[in-house]
């Protein structure tokens, strides 16, 4: 019977392990690069450009859920930026839209979750008469989702805490059971670490900020 010769299988091996590694590299450095830009941007327009690139890397890695994750908040940002209120569902339906192709790759993500209460939260801001109750409660459902799946996710705390105040505000209530959820946030931005180098980290500023001018 004749040998196989495996030294050319195991150096195969070990070149598809290597540009397998050398693609991951590439990937989160790519990555890390454009959420650094997405975090520090000042206009729309520096907006747009990243979430291009960030949509243009969902399309090839059609495994990860980072990049239209931060599409998606790309997007949401967008809209926050939006000074009149009219211009504002455009770019919500946008982030959405890339949301759900996060949401597709990794339903179960604590982050996609709380990032789509976000965007309900931002609709209300739009017209909160007409769309408060309607969103108010999908935002506050997606809120309570993803703390069911990470009891610490500090951006979840963080976006409860928000809709909790806007609502005992709107019926004229305490504000304490706001800011005791806030004073939970802060803790956990404090105390989770990111489990890898692309995971979402922002909120922490705009938590101090609701301390500072809300919760004080």
């Amino acid at each position: 019977m004749k040998k196989l010769n495996i030294i050319p299988l195991i150096l195969a091996a070990i070149g598809l392990i290597a540009w397998k590694a050398t693609a991951n590299d590439k990937y989160t450095e790519n990555m890390q690069k454009n959420i650094n830009a997405v975090y520090s941007a000042k206009s729309v327009e520096e907006i747009q450009t990243i979430v291009n690139a960030f949509e243009r890397i969902g399309e090839a890695e059609k495994t990860k859920w980072e990049p239209f994750y931060y599409a998606s908040y790309g997007y949401l940002m967008m809209a926050v930026q939006e000074k009149e209120s009219s211009k504002k569902d455009a770019p919500l339906d946008l982030a959405l839209k890339a949301l759900e192709k996060a949401k597709a790759v990794n339903p179960a993500e604590s982050e996609i979750v709380a990032l789509e209460g976000f965007i309900h939260m931002i609709r209300v801001s739009v017209d909160p008469a007409s769309r408060g109750q309607q969103y108010s409660g999908l935002a506050m459902q997606n809120f309570g989702k993803a703390l069911g799946l990470n009891p610490n996710n500090p951006r979840a705390l963080y976006l409860m805490a928000q809709m909790q105040y806007g609502t005992a505000q709107f019926f004229g209530s305490p504000t304490d059971e706001a800011c005791g959820t806030l004073a939970k946030a802060i803790a956990a931005f404090d105390n989770t670490k990111p489990e890898n180098p692309l995971s979402p980290a922002w909120g922490k500023n705009m938590a101090l900020g609701m301390k500072e001018n809300m919760c004080k």
